[in-house]
């Protein structure tokens, strides 16, 4: 034998030898069905409308009726009233026409109507895929995984073989 077909028949094989215990590739499964695993999410939302509320008010305020009243009254009495009875027609004028005019003040009320922005928190029950149930064949078996996407009609594959010791 040519004595340098031995040291390379020797290396072949120690070269070899390490693709006879372990083989590692990629490869190619027919995809048999997809379902997308569904998971309910709550996402809470803002709902606002606007409501009307009745405000009452009085114009002027009571204390402008009492005001205005007791001056008319003051000037009434003080035309009313002669010589030295004519401070106390004004002062009588004065309280009578106070009292009369905070009555009067307070009766009259105006109402309106003011717009108010109302706003609540609502539930808002969302649903999303939350990964995909894929059944595959490879090689005549079937097998199934859980996948993060949908992989379409084939899937990538890596194959490790290792021999049974």
């Amino acid at each position: 034998m040519n004595p340098l077909i031995r040291p390379v028949v020797a290396l072949s094989i120690l070269l070899a030898l390490p693709l006879a215990q372990a083989a590692d590739f990629d490869d190619y499964a027919r995809v048999l069905s997809v379902e997308p695993r569904m998971q309910q999410f709550n996402e809470p939302r803002e709902e606002c409308r606007t409501e009307y509320r009745r405000i009452e008010s009085r114009e002027g305020g009571p204390n402008a009726g009492t005001l205005i009243g007791g001056v008319a009254g003051a000037i009434l009495g003080h035309q009313v009233g002669r010589g030295g009875g004519r401070d106390v027609a004004t002062v009588a004028g004065a309280i009578t026409g106070a009292v009369v005019g905070s009555e009067l003040g307070s009766r009259e009320r105006t109402a309106s109507e003011r717009p108010e922005r109302v706003c609540r928190v609502v539930d808002n029950w969302v649903s999303r895929p939350d990964g995909y149930d894929v059944r595959y064949e490879y090689q005549g078996r079937e097998y199934s995984t859980v996948l993060s996407r949908d992989p379409g009609r084939r899937m990538r594959l890596h194959v490790s073989l290792t021999p049974d010791e």
